[in-house]
């Protein structure tokens, strides 16, 4: 738990996601200095930012899990995108009080478009209501 930070700075750098988390080499080059920097950078981030990249890189994981890149089925994982699509939407949900809807709208958007992605790449499709996250977001239809 104590690679958090770089681990969430790494990914949003990786993501390159504008306004996105101070970047970090790692925590293996992280001396007391780098630590207490990267800690200071954190401290500066909103929220709503932190909670908005996070959001993002688990929509473009599971875009990528759900074959909607140029590579197209060559990355495709739907166990692993059923995972990723879950957690948006858990993250999404727990969030709604917390971020505005000005954040949370587009983020509604993108998991349900996800959502009807993985009931269309699906060859046996979920039951409404029992596809990825639709505990959280209610049954999608498509």
């Amino acid at each position: 738990m104590s690679d958090t930070p770089s681990s969430a700075s790494s990914a949003a750098a990786s993501h390159g996601s504008s306004g996105s988390l101070p970047a970090a080499d790692g925590p293996e080059s992280a001396g007391p200095a780098g630590f207490d920097e990267m800690t200071r950078d954190i401290a500066e981030v909103p929220a709503v930012e932190v909670i908005v990249t996070v959001a993002v890189n688990l929509m473009s994981a599971a875009a990528v899990k759900l074959g909607l890149t140029e590579e197209g089925d060559a990355y495709k994982d739907l166990d692993e995108a059923r995972k990723l699509v879950t957690a948006l939407a858990g993250l999404l949900d727990a969030s709604t009080t917390e971020i505005s809807s000005f954040h949370a709208a587009p983020l509604r958007d993108g998991l349900k478009s996800l959502q009807l992605a993985f009931r269309e790449a699906s060859i046996v499709p979920d039951e409404p209501g029992q596809g990825p996250g639709e505990k959280y977001t209610g049954p999608v239809y498509g």
